[in-house]
């Protein structure tokens, strides 16, 4: 005898779920935009019928933009007036980390006026450590070398500014391309600096320009020109 095989079962019918229509999302946007009219009429309404609370409310705006300009001003002026006198004698700058060397150098070129003056030394800054533009026009790219022994310590070389000069022209148009450094520099590189149309600042000129009020520019030779219509 042959086996009988089990009857397949009836398959029960799939039920869809049932998509929102179009019609029914009109209705519910219909609904919800009568809400707020309705509210927004009855904010209107009582209002009008208060007008002392748009006066209250107007009021308080204005005492509070006045209070957030007076804040702002003060500070301003508070920074302003720490910029102009900001002063660095050569132990503070040796003492320094070379990541805040940098920031230092930054915040002598924004005490002098440059107001956009940043600090970008890190992972691939291409050889430049702080940007600025003075109030001529010009752009300063500068890489900053710190010694923590000063001038006892090693001496910045010509790789130093071979490397900054590669990148400062072509990806930051620079105008003035700087080394700047608490220390010296070896013998090779004045040389070099004028052939490549650089500036140094030795461990002498960092002493005048951080401890002084002279802008940098005014204590380099031969800085270019600057920008037309400045």
């Amino acid at each position: 005898m042959t086996a009988r095989r089990p009857s397949a079962r009836p398959r029960r019918p799939r039920t869809r779920k049932r998509r929102p229509r179009q019609s029914d999302q009109l209705f519910g946007l219909a609904i919800g935009g009568l809400v707020v009219f309705a509210l927004l009429s009855a904010l209107v309404s009582w209002l009008s019928a208060n007008p002392w609370v748009l006066a209250l409310l107007g009021a308080v705006v204005v005492v509070a933009v006045a209070c957030w300009a007076h804040h702002h001003r003060q500070r301003l002026r508070r920074e302003r007036t720490r910029r102009q006198g900001l002063r660095y004698v050569l132990p503070q700058l040796d003492a320094l980390h070379h990541r805040d060397f940098e920031y230092a150098v930054r915040d002598l070129m924004r005490r002098d006026g440059c107001t956009d003056a940043r600090q970008i030394g890190g992972a691939g800054d291409n050889g430049a450590d702080v940007l600025a533009t003075d109030p001529m026009g010009r752009t300063w790219v500068i890489q900053c070398k710190h010694r923590r022994a000063g001038d006892q310590g090693s001496a910045v070389g010509t790789p130093d500014l071979q490397r900054v000069n590669g990148c400062a022209r072509q990806l930051y148009g620079a105008d003035v391309v700087l080394v700047v450094t608490n220390g010296r520099f070896s013998t090779r590189c004045p040389p070099l600096a004028e052939q490549l149309r650089m500036h140094l600042a030795d461990r002498r000129t960092l002493a005048a320009w951080a401890g002084g009020e002279q802008p940098l520019w005014e204590l380099l030779p031969k800085v270019p020109a600057p920008r037309k219509g400045r």
